[in-house]
């Protein structure tokens, strides 16, 4: 009678559950989760002419992707990344390495402009720095100065006005994520940076969070943040077409984290 009991307990539970993520889903698909907008550009009327379809190019959001690897893009930045090409913002990415730990670099730049064109980013619009000073290696610190001076260049040529990238803790604590927030944080507290450009940093969640896939969002929701976007179903299934660019990487806990990793379904943020 007791385990009966538990378990009718347990699926309640989980019914409740589930019905709060869909009224969360529901409220973030209504428009009610564009805080970080307003945050980071502007009013929310001044972003809905930012996303216009069919301004021009002067008039949209210049928005930067900073990754240091290809498949980061898909990896952690899906949900922000599609979130941004469907309000029509002017989309970038720049990869600050060809990935050539395996001495894979050749490969691994064409897998990131297959997943960046699946995803929408045209291959006019992605960059890959291929510097010796900057190995694809998580035991190799990156040198600051260079880094900054890649980074601000083309921040710089290319009039961005909102950057995304990693947080201090680069979701995975791999040094070379760490390494581009390292980057943008002194070149943002340096004055670097031209009046109005934001940086946004991705998340980094715990161990157990960071696997529990849709699981996250109403935690996520609920806790501080200046945003969050999160995947409809139909541009999950663009994020796994883009993950699958990248056969290379396809080794098989990755094919698990398809489905387990709440960074294919949800982002959240934090201003810098």
């Amino acid at each position: 009678m007791g385990s009966s009991a538990g378990l009718l307990f347990l699926s309640a539970l989980f019914v409740l559950y589930y019905c709060v993520i869909k009224v969360i889903y529901r409220k973030y698909r209504a428009g009610l989760a564009f805080g970080w907008c307003g945050r980071a550009w502007g009013s929310r009327e001044r972003q809905a002419g930012l996303g216009a379809r069919g301004a021009g190019d002067s008039e949209r959001l210049a928005v930067l992707l900073l990754i240091a690897h290809p498949d980061d893009e898909c990896m952690f930045f899906c949900p922000t990344l599609l979130t941004l090409l469907r309000l029509h913002c002017c989309v970038s990415v720049l990869c600050l390495s060809s990935g050539n730990y395996y001495g894979q670099g050749e490969v691994r730049k064409k897998e990131l402009l297959a997943s960046c064109g699946t995803l929408g980013v045209p291959e006019t619009q992605v960059t890959v720095i291929d510097h010796r000073d900057l190995p694809d290696s998580p035991a190799v610190q990156w040198d600051m100065q260079l880094l900054s001076t890649l980074v601000l260049k083309h921040i710089q040529d290319n009039h961005i006005q909102l950057v995304v990238t990693f947080d201090q803790g680069g979701v995975s604590s791999h040094a070379n994520h760490i390494a581009l927030y390292k980057s943008v944080r002194n070149m943002h507290t340096g004055g670097k940076l031209k009046p109005g450009c934001r940086i946004l940093m991705l998340e980094t969640v715990n161990i157990f969070r960071k696997y529990i896939s849709i699981l996250d969002l109403p935690i996520s929701w609920f806790r501080s943040h200046d945003g969050i976007h999160v995947l409809t179903s139909q541009e999950y299934k663009r994020a796994k077409n883009a993950m699958w660019c990248h056969r290379s990487q396809l080794l098989w806990f990755r094919h698990l984290y398809l489905f387990f990793s709440r960074y294919m379904f949800v982002n959240t943020f934090h201003l810098l």
